[in-house]
């Protein structure tokens, strides 16, 4: 058996960091129960992988959607995905807690979520290219005296790599598809450089709200070259224009926070619009899960560990304009994304 020269195994390390160092999200918390979401290292190596409210994705290598595959279904709920078994359950009005694997802080760029009707048939059954999303929230660039500036993307890593989006509480009730992206900007100064993390999960919105706003299909969101898919950051000011449809009326940004996860619940495979009451342990000092909380008859809770619930630390703005760090290519490049991670 041949040996590994330390050449050979620094670039074996660096390839496993590129791979790594791109994120997934890992699950929702809504009211205090924890929806799982798709597992791209696990899942598809399982026999029987679990109903999950996570769109299924080819995404193994953590990777991204480029700008010439924006007219392609890759860039609905990333690269070949396919519907997830089950759903959340959401009330117009409350808050949705996003919470990823990891972020690269070379990683640079606004943060994005959108709904999508998905009709009588359910989210679980629609198709991917009969969707028309609207959006709901954007950070683009929180703050650009000095490049390459502070972005969403910024603010989710001070979260401990999480994100807040609130439900319109105008929202009419319904199956939506939520579409949750980062757009990374550190090579989107070069054509095809940009790089689009879509995520995608069913949610039952519950409510009173009247509004159905109309949207675009995701093929059309953007193009290669709108100003906030080709852009430069490394020049400053930093000056940058979030690309796709303007924000409905009813939504908003809101504040970057915690949330506490008091149980785990199985992702709904049913209607979920009125339950009956669930029972669940807390536990102990974690504040126990509201009585009035939808979840299906059917959803199994177990308790789960309770996150904090401080308030994100704010992030620090750096005086000097950071190193112009190389592409990645979600696996096909790795040694040249493991340079950017190490300029960084």
């Amino acid at each position: 058996m041949p040996s590994l020269t330390s050449k050979t195994l620094l670039s074996a390390l660096a390839g496993a960091a590129s791979v790594a160092a791109h994120g997934h999200v890992q699950h929702l918390i809504i009211n205090g129960l924890q929806y799982q979401g798709y597992d791209p290292f696990s899942f598809p190596y399982m026999q029987d992988a679990p109903t999950v409210v996570g769109w299924t994705a080819s995404n193994t290598d953590n990777g991204f959607v480029a700008p010439d595959a924006f007219a392609s279904g890759d860039i609905i709920c990333h690269k070949t995905a396919s519907n997830a078994g089950g759903h959340a359950v959401v009330a117009a009005g409350d808050k949705i807690f996003i919470q990823w694997d990891t972020w690269p802080e070379s990683h640079h760029g606004p943060v994005i979520d959108y709904l999508a009707n998905c009709g009588a048939e359910g989210c679980e059954k629609v198709s991917k290219t009969a969707l028309e999303f609207f959006k709901i929230g954007e950070v683009g660039l929180v703050d650009g005296a000095n490049a390459p500036g502070i972005w969403g993307s910024d603010q989710l890593i001070a979260n401990n790599n999480a994100w807040m989006v609130q439900i319109p509480s105008n929202i009419a009730p319904g199956n939506y598809v939520l579409r949750h992206e980062i757009i990374a900007l550190h090579s989107g100064n070069q054509a095809n450089g940009a790089q689009n993390y879509p995520q995608c999960f069913n949610l039952e919105v519950t409510g009173s709200g009247t509004d159905t706003p109309a949207g675009v299909a995701g093929t059309s969101l953007y193009t290669p070259t709108d100003a906030g898919i080709l852009a430069n950051i490394y020049t400053s000011p930093v000056k940058y224009e979030i690309p796709g449809p303007a924000l409905i009326s009813g939504a908003s940004s809101i504040a970057q926070g915690s949330s506490a996860a008091t149980a785990t619940a199985s992702a709904v495979t049913g209607s979920a619009s009125a339950p009956p009451a669930a029972t669940t342990t807390t536990t102990t000092n974690a504040p126990a899960a509201s009585a009035t909380t939808s979840v299906d008859s059917g959803a199994t809770l177990v308790p789960a560990p309770s996150e904090s619930s401080s308030t994100a630390a704010p992030v620090a703005s750096s005086s000097a304009a950071a190193p112009r760090p190389t592409g990645c290519s979600g696996g096909s490049a790795r040694r040249r994304h493991a340079r950017d991670l190490s300029s960084n």
